[in-house]
């Protein structure tokens, strides 16, 4: 297929596809699906090779949150039976955290919902970054804690965070149909405040909330242009007790069109599958690995994830391997520009070697459901109606069945599933 040569070749160059290009990605028959992941793939192993990063969330601070998201369980008015709690203790959270880390995470994402922090709660997080890496050579930490003010995201790195997430979601466009609370606007300046920070950006969307495939593109070439490291792509969770709990749009096909329609239009960055991929991918979620390179591990935010031993029973079938402490995640051109991530920035140079792309090549914590945080992501998935979805996107059975409150881990006396 002419079109996937072009892309693959401009995927190898980091060279930017045209919007009708990704609109094609999106527009391939069934039949088209297993070549359009191979070449997609080529690209992903390029930069990437074989590794999958593993990322786990800690939810800081539970439900109670101010603002009307209308994916989001822990939003407003919702009715969703979710946990909910205040701050978890610095000690708590470091806990927490160390079972993700048990299980092969390389990078703990910092969660609490609300609108943003005040600089009581950039205190609290600092004290809480400082507990984790204390406790654990070499750990990313990302926080995600909504819109930031001035110098919030200075004292965040000040105090040890390397990175920081705060998704767009959708496109601007139809940003003012899923949220009142605040805008579009505000979540880039979020972003270009991390950036600023020196902090590594991680944006990225959801999908699956009625919108069209032109909002799709939309939002992933707005991310390509803030130039985020990590790029979170989250599947709408319909839960129970939120405004869209019956948009179920999304097919295991549809999932993996988006997945590397991303790919193809960030090619270099660390795509991340993040929260409704156990609901929506289903039993193809090992497919989306040629896609993707980077996971959330066990369970997310709000909502229950696949068990820890079985992702990585997933990821080992596939071929793949989990990327280690020691390997750095971004290709060497980009770890040197954007000063890597943590304690690897310096080791950037091994990115572009032959254990980190396919020889001959050149050259991250929204889960929602999990993976999101007040504005900043926000947590357990629900979506809002725009746009009618394409007709081949429509048809995909409502399975509730797959969408389980998380009762367990951060918040609760009981094991997490890590």
């Amino acid at each position: 297929m002419d079109l996937l040569n072009t892309l693959v070749d401009k995927g190898l160059r980091r060279e930017l596809p045209t919007r009708d290009e990704a609109l094609a990605v999106l527009a391939t028959s069934d039949d088209e699906l297993l070549d359009v992941v191979a070449a997609a793939g080529r690209v992903r192993r390029q930069w990437f090779g074989r590794r999958v990063k593993l990322n786990y969330l800690v939810n800081l601070k539970s439900g109670l949150c101010p603002e009307d998201c209308s994916y989001c369980s822990q939003r407003l008015g919702s009715e969703a039976g979710i946990l909910k709690y205040t701050w978890l203790k610095p000690d708590q959270a470091s806990q927490a955290a160390a079972a993700g880390l048990a299980g092969g995470a390389k990078r703990v994402c910092l969660v609490a919902s609300g609108r943003g922090p005040t600089d009581r709660d950039v205190d609290r997080v600092s004290d809480t970054i400082k507990a984790i890496k204390d406790g654990n050579e070499g750990v990313e930490v990302c926080a995600c804690l909504g819109l930031l003010s001035d110098g919030q995201a200075e004292r965040l790195r000040e105090a040890g965070a390397d990175a920081y997430n705060h998704n767009l979601n959708t496109s601007e466009a139809t940003y003012g149909d899923i949220t009142t609370t605040h805008t579009y606007a505000d979540r880039v300046d979020t972003v270009q405040k991390a950036h600023a920070a020196g902090l590594s950006a991680c944006s990225g969307l959801i999908a699956g909330m009625g919108e069209s495939d032109e909002d799709l593109v939309d939002v992933v070439y707005a991310l390509r242009e803030l130039d985020p490291d990590s790029v979170p792509v989250n599947f709408l969770i319909p839960f129970e007790g939120t405004p869209l709990a019956k948009e179920w749009n999304l097919t295991p096909q549809r999932c993996l069109r988006i997945l590397a329609m991303v790919r193809f239009v960030c090619p270099d960055a660390e795509v991340r599958i993040a929260g409704g991929r156990e609901v929506h991918l289903r039993t193809m979620q090992p497919l989306a690995l040629h896609l993707a390179n980077s996971i959330f591990l066990g369970d997310y935010l709000t909502s229950e994830g696949q068990a820890g031993k079985a992702d990585l029973d997933m990821i080992a079938d596939a071929g793949f391997e989990v990327e280690g402490a020691d390997e750095v995640t971004l290709p060497e051109h980009r770890a040197a520009a954007h000063g890597g991530c943590g304690p690897h920035a310096e080791a950037g140079a091994e990115a572009g070697t032959e254990t980190g792309t396919e020889a001959g090549g050149g050259s991250g914590c929204g889960g929602h459901g999990g993976g999101g945080c007040g504005p900043c992501g926000q947590g357990a998935g629900e979506a809002v109606a725009q746009e009618p979805v394409r007709e081949a996107a429509r048809g995909s059975e409502a399975r509730t069945d797959l969408v389980a409150v998380r009762r367990r881990g951060a918040g609760t006396d009981l094991a997490p599933n890590a």
